[in-house]
C-alpha cells in the first residue's frame, strides 16, 4: 500500500493553542520609535547629509549586552539611528560615534561573513510576536550579512536583496540602508507595528550593544524586541522575482574532456503578505562545495552538510524535529543491480540522482501559525549492465521517478512556546519502496520564560513488500535562566524507527535518561568576562531485549578572560564500561567495550590579533592495556591585511588497539578485529577580498586515514572476544581524499553573482597500510584526477522594476 500523505489527527491542537492569548504581563521594557514617511528621494551612499534626514526621530541610548550586560552605552561611542519609509521599503540612517575613527576595524570578507569588524544591524519582526525576526547587518567594511532569527536558531543561509553603503567620517562611521518591503513579512493592515531591535559591535573592545536591552540571564534574543511604529497606509509591491542562471563546464577526467552548458531559473513569489512560493527549475548545483569524505568504519553512513543553495535558504520550518535531511533529494540511488557476477558486469552506475525540479511554500500567519510545504521531483536513473560473453548491453532502473514531500504546521503562542506537526513522505513509482514519517513536537515556556517543558512523539512507516512501523519519543523539562540551570529528559527509539528515505537516522532500539546541571557567570568578575560549568549524567539501555548499555558522567567548562582569550576543558568516564549494541551489526548482539576516562583541554587566542591560534588536546584512556585514543587539533589563522587572510587546520586522530567489526559468515558467526588507526586531516583556506563585492577564495583539503589489523576474534554471545587465528583476511587499508577549489566571486548587481571556479579532486583506497609519505602521495597522484573549470552567472530580476521596462 502506498501512502501519499499521512497526518496524525492532532491538528485540533493547533486550534486550541492558536486560540490562546498570552496571559503574560509583559515585564520587559520596550522602547518605541516612530518612522517618518519620506516625500523625496534618498541616495544610499552612507553620507547622512540629505535634508530629508533632518527632524526625524532618533533612536539612541543603546545598552551593552557583552561583556557588561545592562551598562548604558557611553556618549563617546553612542549610536544614533533614524527610520524613513515609502511604499517600497524602509530607509535607515545610522551614525556610530567613535573617538578614534582610524581605529575602527573593517576587515573585508565575503558576503554573509563577519571577521575582525565593527558592525551595525537591524533585527525586524513584521508580526511583532517575539518569535521570528529578519537580520540585516552591515560591517564597517561595507559587507552585507543577512539571516533569519528564531527562538531556536539563527539561519544565516537566507539571502535577501537590499541596499547599503558605508562611510568612515569624522564622528566615527555611518551606514545608510534600504530594506525593500518585498523582503519583509507583515500583516495586511493600515497601521503597522513592527518588532525592532538594533545591534552594534565595537570589535577592538569586543563590546556588543543593543537598542532595546537584552537580559542575558533568561530567554532568547527575539524576546527583547522594541517597537517601530509610524508605518501606515503603505501600498506594498508585488513580491515577484526571477533569478535566471547560465552555467558552463569544461571537465577533464582520465584523459577525456567534456563540456556542457546549462540554463535554468529560480522563481520567488509572494502569495500574500505572509506566504512565499520558491521554485527552482532545471537546477544546477555543479559549483556546490565539496564534501568532506572520510574512511568510515562505523555501522552508520556518513552525514554530509547541505551545500546546495536552494536547500539551504529559508528552511527554518523544514528543519523542525530533525526529520528532513535534504541531501536525500538528489542523493544516491536506492537500489544496486542484482547480477550473476560470472555472467554480467555493471559498467555504469549513477553516483547521484538528478533533481528535476523543486518548490517550497513557507510563511506564518498573523496568529502565529507557520506553514511549510516542500516538494521535489527526481528523475529516473538507470544502470548499464554488460553480458560478459556476448557483450550485449541492458539497462536496469536503480531509482525511478520519485516525489518527495514535507509538510509542517508550527503554531507559536506566548512569547516562547510552540506546537509543531511535521510530515515527510517519499513516493517512488513502480515496485520501489515508499516511506512516510510524522512527528508531533511541543515546547512550552512558563510565563516568566525561565522554565521550558518540551517533548515529541514521532512515527515512521516504510512500505516495501509489507509495512514496517517505527516510533520514538522525548519528554523533558529545563530551567534555562539565571546562574543555576538544569535539564532532565528521557528518550526512546524503537528498533524499527527508520526515516532514511527523506530524513537521517542511525542508532535505534535504545532508551536513555539525562540530567544536566549548569552554572553560569555572565557578568565580568575578577579576571574573567564569563564562566560556564556543566555537569552531565547519561544512562543508556537497549530496549529489545533489555540490556544495560552504559552510564556516562561528563563535566566540561569554558572561561573567557579580560584579554578575550577563551579556554576550558573537561572529563568524561564510563565507570562500568559499555555494551555496544551497534558494532556487531546484528540484532540482539553486543560487544563489551572497556570503560574509559577521557580528559581534554583547549585554548583559543584573541581573534582580534593578526595571528590567531586555537589548540585542543583530547585523550581517551581505556581500562585495557595499550588501548587509547589521542585527538589533538590545531587552528592557525594569519590575517595579512584587511583584504587577505590564510587559515590552516590540522586534525589528526590516533587510535591504538581499538576493536571493530571485521566480518560475518553464512553461519552467523561475527568476527571482530583489533586495529591501529591513524588519521591526518589538513585543510587550508585562503581569501583575498578586493572589495565588499569581489573575492578570490581558496579551499584545500587532504584527508588520509590508514588502518592496520593486528588480531582477529570471534564474538561470543556474552559480548566477550575469543581469539581466532583461522580467520585472517586482509582488511588493512589506506584512504586518501584530495580536494582543491579556487573560486572567484563577484556580486555585480543586487542579488546577481558571477562565479568562476577551478576544481581539482581525486581519491583512492588501497588494501595496504603504513605506506611511507612519498609512496602514499605517489599512489594518490597516479589516480585519475578531476580538473574542472566552470562559469556560473545568476541575475536577479524584480517584477516591479521589470514592468517599467515596457
Amino acid at each position: 500500500m502506498k501512502i501519499k500523505l499521512f497526518i496524525l489527527p492532532l491538528l485540533f491542537l493547533f486550534g486550541i493553542f492558536s486560540a490562546q492569548k498570552s496571559a503574560v504581563t509583559d515585564s520587559i521594557s520596550r522602547k518605541k520609535l516612530q518612522a517618518v514617511k519620506k516625500d523625496q528621494s534618498i541616495k544610499i551612499d552612507g553620507i547622512l547629509d540629505d535634508e530629508i534626514w533632518k527632524n526625524v526621530p532618533i533612536a539612541t541610548n543603546f545598552v551593552e549586552r557583552q561583556p557588561n550586560n545592562g551598562r548604558p552605552q557611553a556618549d563617546s561611542v553612542k549610536t544614533e539611528v533614524k527610520f524613513l519609509y515609502d511604499d517600497t521599503g524602509l530607509y535607515i540612517a545610522a551614525q556610530m560615534y567613535d573617538p578614534d575613527p582610524s581605529k575602527i576595524l573593517k576587515e573585508l570578507t565575503e558576503r554573509d561573513n563577519i571577521a575582525n569588524d565593527d558592525f551595525f544591524g537591524i533585527i525586524i519582526n513584521g508580526y511583532n510576536d517575539h518569535q521570528q525576526s529578519l537580520e540585516f547587518i552591515v560591517t564597517a567594511a561595507g559587507v552585507q550579512v543577512d539571516g533569519k532569527l528564531t527562538t531556536e536558531n539563527e539561519d544565516m543561509s537566507w539571502n535577501a536583496v537590499w541596499y547599503s553603503a558605508v562611510k568612515i567620517n569624522e564622528k566615527g562611521w555611518a551606514v545608510e540602508m534600504k530594506i525593500p518591503f518585498f523582503e519583509l513579512r507583515f500583516p495586511k493592515k493600515n497601521v503597522q507595528e513592527f518588532g525592532l531591535n538594533m545591534i552594534r559591535k565595537i570589535k577592538r573592545t569586543n563590546t556588543m550593544y543593543d537598542w532595546n536591552h537584552v537580559d542575558n540571564q533568561k530567554g532568547n534574543y527575539t524576546l527583547y524586541d522594541g517597537v517601530l511604529g509610524g508605518v501606515a497606509d503603505i501600498k506594498t509591491p508585488t513580491r515577484l522575482s526571477f533569478t535566471p542562471y547560465f552555467s558552463t563546464y569544461v571537465n577533464n577526467y582520465d584523459g577525456k574532456t567534456e563540456t556542457n552548458v546549462n540554463g535554468g531559473m529560480d522563481l520567488k513569489y509572494g502569495i500574500n503578505d505572509a506566504f512565499t512560493f520558491d521554485m527552482t527549475l532545471i537546477p544546477d548545483f555543479g559549483q556546490a562545495n565539496f564534501d568532506n569524505s572520510i574512511l568510515n568504519l562505523t555501522p552508520f553512513e556518513q552525514q554530509f552538510a547541505e551545500q546546495r543553495s536552494f536547500f539551504m535558504e529559508g528552511t527554518e520550518l523544514f528543519s523542525k524535529g530533525d526529520m528532513f535531511y535534504s541531501r536525500r533529494v538528489g542523493g544516491s540511488p536506492s537500489r544496486y543491480p542484482v547480477i550473476d557476477e560470472q555472467k554480467e558486469t555493471v559498467t555504469e552506475y549513477p553516483a547521484k540522482v538528478k533533481l528535476f525540479n523543486a518548490f517550497k511554500i513557507s510563511g506564518r500567519t498573523k496568529k502565529g501559525l507557520g506553514i511549510g510545504i516542500f516538494n521535489g521531483v527526481t528523475e529516473k536513473m538507470e544502470a548499464t549492465i554488460q553480458d560478459n560473453e556476448t557483450g550485449a548491453i541492458r539497462k536496469e532502473v536503480v531509482e525511478p521517478w520519485t516525489n518527495y514531500n514535507v509538510l509542517v504546521f508550527d503554531q507559536r503562542f506566548g512569547d516562547n512556546s510552540s506546537v509543531t506537526l511535521v510530515n515527510t513522505n517519499t513516493t517512488r513509482s513502480g515496485d520501489f519502496r515508499d516511506a512516510n514519517a510524522t512527528g508531533l513536537l511541543w515546547s512550552i515556556a512558563n510565563k516568566k520564560n525561565t522554565y521550558t517543558y518540551y517533548g515529541n512523539l514521532k512515527g515512521s512507516w516504510v512500505m516495501n513488500d509489507d509495512t514496517k512501523f517505527g516510533n520514538r519519543g522525548t519528554v523533558g523539562v529545563g530551567k534555562f535562566s539565571g546562574k543555576h540551570r538544569f535539564e532532565v529528559n528521557a528518550n526512546y527509539v524503537n528498533k524499527d524507527w527508520d526515516i532514511n528515505d527523506l530524513g537521517f537516522s542511525t542508532k535505534t532500539n535504545y532508551g536513555n535518561h539525562n540530567i544536566w546541571y549548569g552554572y553560569r557567570i555572565l557578568q565580568p568578575s575578577g579576571k574573567l568576562n564569563n564562566m560556564y560549568l556543566n555537569f552531565n549524567l547519561n544512562y543508556y539501555h537497549r530496549l529489545e531485549p533489555f540490556l544495560n548499555q552504559k552510564l556516562i558522567f561528563n563535566h566540561n567548562n569554558s572561561f573567557t578572560n579580560k584579554k578575550f582569550q577563551s579556554f576550558g576543558g573537561g572529563v568524561e568516564f564510563t565507570p562500568y564500561g559499555e555494551k555496544d549494541i551497534y558494532e556487531p551489526r546484528t540484532f540482539g548482539r553486543h560487544l563489551n567495550v572497556p570503560g574509559y576516562f577521557d580528559s581534554w583541554l583547549w585554548f583559543e587566542s584573541d581573534s582580534r590579533k593578526k595571528v590567531q591560534y586555537n589548540i585542543n588536546v583530547d585523550y581517551y584512556a581505556y581500562d585495557e592495556k595499550g588501548r587509547n585514543q589521542v585527538i589533538p587539533s590545531l587552528y592557525l589563522r594569519y590575517r595579512a591585511s584587511d583584504k587577505m587572510k590564510l587559515i590552516w587546520q590540522f586534525n589528526p586522530v590516533f587510535s591504538n588497539n581499538e576493536v571493530g567489526f571485521s566480518g560475518k559468515d553464512s553461519a552467523g558467526t561475527i568476527y571482530m578485529g583489533r586495529r591501529q588507526r591513524n588519521t591526518y586531516e589538513n585543510a587550508i583556506t585562503g581569501q583575498y577580498t578586493f572589495n565588499e563585492k569581489m573575492t578570490l577564495a581558496l579551499a584545500f583539503r587532504h584527508y588520509f586515514s590508514d588502518v592496520t589489523y593486528k588480531q582477529f576474534y570471534t564474538l561470543s554471545n556474552d559480548g566477550s572476544l575469543d581469539p581466532n587465528t583461522a580467520y585472517n583476511p586482509n582488511l588493512n587499508g589506506t584512504y586518501n581524499s584530495w580536494n582543491v577549489d579556487l573560486r572567484y566571486s563577484w556580486w555585480f548587481a543586487p542579488g546577481s553573482q558571477l562565479t568562476l571556479l577551478y576544481r581539482n579532486a581525486t581519491s583512492n583506497y588501497l588494501d595496504v597500510s603504513r605506506l611511507k609519505f612519498k609512496n602514499n602521495f605517489d599512489q594518490l597522484f597516479n589516480e585519475p584526477m578531476i580538473n574542472n573549470f566552470s562559469l556560473r552567472i545568476t541575475y536577479f530580476l524584480d517584477y516591479n522594476r521589470m514592468k517599467n521596462w515596457f
